[in-house]
């Protein structure tokens, strides 16, 4: 669906329904084996299934024109809500590209939204669909695991590092402060991979984390890039990580985390560029002197949680939430400073296309509230039976290649572990 059908008169005519309900269970029990969409934390969020509506964009405003579609679309809908709160009402998923004037971002319009807030679950439909007839049977049989192959994506390990150890020498010399280098893992299966499988999984042993589904990229995020309500904004910088361990080596590698100068630095970095890029829209902007550690199954994170009032109107009047993202997007803690530099350090030496992995992805209302992540311990699934893992490092004066290429691991074995079973 293109931004010009929707002022046909079938396109004008569509309504849109939001009744409470009582029927949800768990949301990503819900969802069906085809195009799921998900942005879910401890049991709530939102889970989406059918396309009312899709939107397929690149080039330099694509964040623009997307912003411009949305609005043309709920303009257009009939809407009965019962709630009116956040997520409830017209919903619409998006997983933007990591580079959004280059690559593709994908915004889907459900059918259907299941959604659950403080104990309040309610279903939202498009058109001709009965709220009573779309809750699908909660289904909990996973089958047994998938036998999976490994191999390398675009870099072998032993040329990844080599491109860390060049990117440290490009640091050192002056050229930029940080930079983000990923890399990629390509899995096969033997039998089809289901999304509700790895997204159960993912769930179940990340709940702190926002486990997300946006046109098969699919993972469980701890990094959120922007949430807005009203003019209230927050997001959580995550920049600085190390593994977990047993006993008192988890508690000694938890000190050295967060006493690690190394570390310290880059998560300053990654906090100092979300607050320039916002200050410009908010009349208030706080951000935590120290970080703090965020504790996940697999690893830590120094973490620090931004809050900010944004400013009631502006040059061009109170700005959009996509507008928002594409301000703050890329941070340092998936890019690197100055951004240009990092961005161009990037291009010559991950050597992969990124895709919409570390864009930013979740979802945002008819009344302009959202939240989005940054598309991180993720895979794109690939045809029936493969995906594309992905894992990067933030790379400053003193990273060491095997550590980064170590830290890769760790946070690959996020997604390994819900593939695996």
């Amino acid at each position: 669906m293109t931004a010009a059908a929707l002022t046909s008169p079938a396109a004008a005519a569509r309504t849109v329904t939001t009744v409470v309900t009582e029927g949800a269970g768990g949301l990503l029990d819900r969802l069906p084996a085809e195009g799921a969409l998900s942005w879910v934390r401890r049991g709530e969020g939102l889970v989406g299934w059918g396309e009312a509506a899709r939107l397929e964009v690149s080039g330099p405003r694509a964040l623009e024109e997307a912003a411009a579609w949305w609005a043309e679309w709920t303009d257009g809908a009939d809407t009965d809500d019962e709630l009116g709160i956040a997520g409830s009402g017209p919903v619409l998923f998006a997983s933007i590209a990591f580079d959004p004037a280059a690559g593709t971002s994908v915004f889907v319009v459900p059918q259907v939204v299941l959604g659950r807030r403080d104990g309040i679950a309610w279903l939202t439909t498009v058109d001709d669909v009965d709220p009573r007839d779309v809750l699908l049977p909660a289904r909990h049989d996973d089958g047994p695991a998938p036998r999976l192959r490994y191999a390398d994506g675009a870099l072998d390990p032993a040329t990844w590092c080599a491109a860390v150890a060049t990117a440290v020498q490009r640091i050192q010399a002056g050229e930029l402060q940080k930079v983000v280098l990923a890399r990629d893992l390509l899995v096969s299966a033997d039998v089809p991979l289901d999304p509700r499988r790895l997204l159960r999984r993912l769930a179940e042993r990340f709940p702190d984390c926002w486990t997300f589904a946006v046109d098969g990229l699919l993972g469980a995020t701890p990094e959120l890039l922007l949430r807005r309500s009203g003019r209230q904004l927050s997001a959580r910088v995550l920049a600085g990580t190390a593994p977990r361990g047993a006993g008192a080596d988890d508690e000694r590698l938890a000190a050295a985390l967060i006493g690690s100068a190394k570390d310290r630095a880059e998560h300053a970095l990654a906090v100092d560029s979300l607050v320039q890029a916002l200050e410009p829209f908010c009349s208030t902007l706080d951000a935590p002197a120290e970080p703090e550690l965020l504790t996940l199954a697999n690893v830590r994170h120094l973490a620090s949680d931004v809050t900010g009032t944004q400013r009631r109107t502006g040059a061009r009047g109170r700005a959009g939430l996509l507008e928002l993202v594409g301000a703050v997007h890329p941070t340092a803690a998936v890019c690197g400073t100055p951004t240009p530099d990092a961005a161009a350090v990037i291009t010559e030496l991950e050597g992969m296309d990124r895709g919409r992995y570390a864009g930013p992805v979740g979802w945002l209302d008819a009344r302009g509230d959202g939240e989005f992540g940054v598309a991180l311990r993720c895979a794109e699934l690939v045809g029936d039976d493969s995906a594309r893992l992905f894992a990067g490092c933030g790379i400053v004066a003193g990273s060491d290649p095997s550590a980064e290429l170590a830290e890769t691991q760790s946070k690959f074995a996020a997604f390994q572990a819900a593939l695996e079973g």
